[in-house]
């Protein structure tokens, strides 16, 4: 099994190839899989940059995100300076449907609510805002309410996650409970774990995911 100290290793190995982002001021601490990333960076995207670099990562189980954003004077907006450009930017993304998301900005957090159909409708929301000068986080509070009734979701599932050539889906369980989907089984990345979460998020009737898949290393990486 990959040590804490492998683990924060190839951690900070994989931190050194993200461009512009300062190494040296991100600490990493693992326990038990679990990873805590702290320190400062200067832009919102290099927080999420930093994450998604982390979560690729073999061994790592968790992720617990304290890094800090701290905008230069040259680089601050206000909040409400903050919240005329995330509305610029959601009238302009064609996969958020009009005037159905509220925004609200505090200390230069972003703060999302309403009512969505699709989760990639969701998704898009937060992507439209987070790269926006001077934000330092957003936190997605959209809800899902689909047009369809669940019918079938299971089999659907279980259908996506066989055409899926990067999943075995052997290894994966699906239960569901209304419009609801638990996720249950053992895959060998972080990667596979999101693919088949996004596949039970494109069943029709599907507005949330509960993703309880374990992520384990492959037979090579194992004592």
């Amino acid at each position: 099994m990959k040590t804490d100290g492998k683990i924060k290793q190839d951690i900070l190995d994989e931190l050194v190839f993200l461009p512009d982002i300062d190494e040296t001021q991100i600490g990493v601490i693992v326990e038990d899989g679990v990873v805590t990333l702290t320190g400062f960076v200067d832009a919102y995207p290099k927080k999420v940059a930093a994450e998604k670099a982390v979560r690729s990562v073999a061994g790592v189980q968790a992720v617990a995100e304290d890094i800090v954003v701290k905008y230069g004077d040259d680089y601050k907006k206000t909040d409400k300076e903050i919240a005329k450009a995330a509305v610029h930017a959601l009238k302009w993304n064609a996969s958020v449907p009009k005037e159905k998301v509220m925004v609200k900005v505090e200390n230069g957090y972003i703060y999302l609510t309403g009512n969505l159909t699709w989760e990639y409708q969701q998704n898009a929301a937060k992507w439209a805002v987070q790269n926006l000068l001077g934000v330092k986080g957003v936190v997605n509070n959209i809800e899902l309410a689909p047009t369809v009734e669940p019918f079938n979701i299971s089999g659907e599932i279980n259908k996506a996650l066989e055409r899926s050539a990067d999943l075995a889906a052997k290894g994966i369980r699906v239960q569901v409970d209304g419009s609801t989907v638990q996720l249950k089984g053992r895959v060998y990345s972080h990667r596979e774990k999101k693919l088949a979460e996004r596949a039970a998020y494109k069943a029709k009737g599907v507005t949330k995911v509960q993703n309880d898949i374990v992520v384990q290393l492959y037979p090579e990486f194992a004592d």
